[in-house]
């Protein structure tokens, strides 16, 4: 189905992919570019808490209940003044305003259709019935003439010209993308899929770093990326250091919505594999802790390792980081002990450098101690 046809048809998998996605405080247009957009819900100049949350809770609104541009702007303005925002319109003008509540409207729209539909058409079960994509191209004013001439064009789902082509590619682009069986492969003339068109690049200066990218031609700089590609509930989990880095808030935050809501419980079933946030250490502790990485992960490893650990417990490993005595043992690693409900916790952290982050390993027990030779630091 054509992006253009996404209004008032929300489905499962677009509600899905935006609600995965985490609060990120900006000051200004581009600091999220590319497949971080995957990951983050941002508008430009937006960074208190409270406002982020109302303007989310509008651009929710009109993607899972099908509102119209019209009652999202209503909703909008409503907010704004509400929390008496006055950095979101520039000058101020109304053609201003006009402007951009379309512009947040639209990507969100079309990302999140675009996600839900990446998300619908990779199942492996419609990928072995339906192999072949087909761009279709959908803009009806100003069209951009390179996605004219990939109109119609076919390739294999796994191609790789999807990873920079798949649509939207920039802001406006209504252009889409549907799957085709053998049958429909052939009702278009086609004996096999098209091979991929090489259209050239050009130089960009990217927003974020200054540093000048290669963008493939037809393509807006920031939008050469696939929405939804690495939206899964495990990516967005392991990028969370790299956004709630921003603020330690945000990452205390977001990592204490991940850790209770449902893809815990399959991180700690073994369906979801690596690593998973569950604390955050706290800003006043990090010397203590050695270093200005805040995030605090759980492997899998140490998972299954030690299986009398519950979801539940491991559910208090920020309680138990926030309130408990601090030890450094002989080595690197730094022992955190809280004493709950009559049972001893004890948080073992160890900095992985390499992954930029702490890993924790927890024990429950009713006589443990910290040992003779550990300092405390707390």
């Amino acid at each position: 189905m054509p992006i253009s046809a996404q209004f008032n048809r929300p489905f499962p998998e677009q509600v899905t992919f935006f609600r995965n996605k985490l609060n990120l405080p900006t000051t200004r247009s581009g600091q999220i570019t590319r497949d971080q957009n995957d990951a983050a819900f941002v508008v430009a100049g937006a960074t208190k808490a409270d406002l982020l949350a109302d303007l989310r809770g509008a651009v929710d609104d009109a993607i899972s209940k099908g509102q119209s541009l019209g009652e999202f702007r209503q909703q909008f303005e409503e907010i704004v003044a509400k929390r008496g925002w006055t950095g979101w319109t520039g000058e101020g003008s109304k053609a201003g305003r006009a402007w951009r509540t379309r512009l947040i409207y639209k990507t969100n729209l079309d990302t999140s259709y675009a996600a839900g539909r990446w998300a619908q058409m990779t199942d492996p079960d419609v990928v072995r019935l339906r192999p072949y994509w087909r761009y279709i191209h959908n803009t009806i004013e100003n069209p951009r003439q390179q996605h004219q001439r990939w109109n119609n064009l076919v390739l294999r789902a796994d191609d790789p010209w999807w990873q920079a082509h798949y649509p939207p590619n920039g802001f406006g682009c209504n252009c889409g993308v549907e799957t085709l069986n053998e049958r429909g492969l052939r009702r278009l003339g086609k004996d096999g899929p098209d091979a991929a068109p090489n259209d050239g690049t050009y130089e960009s200066v990217d927003n974020t770093t200054g540093e000048v990218v290669t963008v493939p031609n037809g393509i807006q700089p920031g939008w050469d990326y696939a929405p939804g590609q690495t939206a899964t509930e495990r990516a967005i989990a392991a990028r969370l250091e790299r956004l709630g880095g921003v603020e330690a808030t945000i990452a205390r935050q977001n990592v204490a919505q991940l850790v209770d809501a449902p893809i815990f419980n399959r991180f700690m079933s073994g369906e979801i594999g690596g690593e998973f946030p569950v604390g955050v250490v706290p800003t006043a502790e990090r010397q203590v802790f050695g270093d200005d990485s805040p995030v605090v992960l759980l492997s899998q490893a140490a998972r299954q390792a030690n299986p009398e650990i519950s979801a539940n417990d491991y559910r208090r490993i920020q309680e138990v980081i926030d309130g408990g005595e601090v030890y450094q043992p002989s080595d690197l690693a730094r022992l955190v002990y809280l004493i709950i409900d009559g049972v001893t916790y004890r948080a073992e952290l160890r900095r992985e450098a390499e992954a930029g982050s702490y890993y924790v390993t927890l024990f429950k027990s009713e006589t443990d101690t910290p040992p003779a030779d550990a300092v405390r630091l707390r």
